[in-house]
């Protein structure tokens, strides 16, 4: 069955084909999305058939060009050296975490030269033969380096257009060996960077909930980093298909940095906004578990990739959390934050039962912090 307009997309939800059959045969290739392309494929296989309700790909600031729909972009200049300054950013980043979930930093600390490169490794992994990528492609979560198409596959309800390697790199990094050579040091590099940088942040947004400094870093938010680096080919059929689907994220805090193709958008107010990709920023959101922690405080705000006729493009999103490692640590709402008229909203859990819960559910378009409600 060949679809060609939106208005057909429905037909393919059908149960007229095998889909389980269809995903276990695009999964055995190990090649992913890339290997389609690498095919020629000019019409995208079923499986990748987004409902039409979820393809809606209008802007706001595309359709209005209003610059309110824009999110906050923060310059993180002279924080360390001047007081004042500080105390205007800490009001930024609160405001953003609260309206938003999302804003840029600029002057971040992390140079341009090791963006550049990271951006350059992750391309250079994806487009290294299939043969040498077929060494890391697994659905273990627990493998030093996991590479492969959609961590959701056979639970989510539609394919995106998109491979990923991730790989944990604190609290414990991989050996040097186990990490592909394509990216090797410059994955360990921009890693450790990244860390500094989230450990500022995590100052900054304990400042701006009017806790100590300290707070955040000190129950651990930045103990756990997992960076998942992305690609998106470009896309033959993008108007019926997804990069990623709505979702929000499952860490504390996510570090974006994404080329310069766009196609990221944030949900606000019910609309779609573009979050343009700016030379040198980094983008930064709010996940679920800084959402839960803070008793909805800090907003963990959907978003999503469209799909697109250029390509491919590449992202490198690091997240705040330990993941599936095994830990006992309770993460609830903050107690120095309750009070009669702000009861906690959310049950304790740790962070790997609470990643646990999202991975099975896979991107199905609703927040997994619904299931820990009170």
């Amino acid at each position: 069955m060949v679809v060609t307009s939106r208005d057909e997309v429905s037909a393919s939800h059908k149960p007229d084909y095998d889909r389980a059959s269809e995903l276990k045969a695009f999964d055995d290739t190990k090649a992913g999305v890339k290997g389609l392309v690498d095919a020629g494929v000019t019409e995208i296989p079923r499986i990748f058939y987004h409902p039409p309700e979820n393809l809606d790909n209008t802007s706001a600031t595309a359709a209005t060009g209003d610059t309110q729909f824009s999110i906050p972009v923060i310059d993180l200049q002279g924080i360390d050296k001047d007081v004042i300054k500080r105390r205007e950013i800490v009001e930024r980043v609160r405001e953003a975490s609260e309206i938003w979930g999302f804003f840029q930093v600029v002057n971040h600390g992390i140079h341009v030269s090791v963006l550049e490169e990271m951006k350059e490794g992750v391309r250079r992994f994806h487009e290294e033969d299939s043969e040498v990528k077929k060494e890391f492609y697994t659905r273990d979560h627990m493998r030093p380096v996991v590479y492969n198409s959609n961590f959701d596959l056979y639970s989510g309800p539609a394919t995106n257009w998109r491979d990923s390697f991730s790989c944990i790199m604190a609290p414990n990094s991989p050996k040097p060996e186990d990490l592909p050579a394509s990216c090797r040091d410059i994955l360990a590099e921009y890693s450790k960077q990244v860390m500094n940088l989230g450990i500022l942040l995590f100052e900054l947004l304990s400042e701006a909930l009017g806790l100590n400094p300290n707070h955040l870093n000190d129950i651990d938010c930045y103990e756990g980093l997992a960076v998942l680096c992305h690609y998106y080919p470009a896309c033959p059929q993008p108007e019926l298909t997804l990069g990623t689907s709505k979702h929000a994220d499952n860490d504390f805090l996510t570090i974006l940095l994404q080329d310069h193709i766009g196609g990221l958008q944030v949900l606000f107010q019910g609309k779609w906004i573009d979050i343009p990709p700016e030379p040198g920023a980094l983008v930064v959101n709010i996940g679920d578990l800084l959402q839960l922690i803070t008793n909805d405080r800090f907003k963990s705000v959907e978003h999503r990739v469209l799909a697109n006729r250029v390509g491919p493009r590449v992202s490198v999103a690091s997240f705040f959390f330990t993941a599936l490692q095994p830990s006992s640590k309770l993460y609830g709402p903050i107690k120095e934050l309750l009070s009669q008229d702000n009861p906690p909203k959310y049950r304790e859990t740790t962070v790997r039962d609470y990643v646990a819960y999202f991975n099975e559910k896979g991107l199905d378009g609703t927040s997994a912090l619904l299931h820990f409600r009170l």
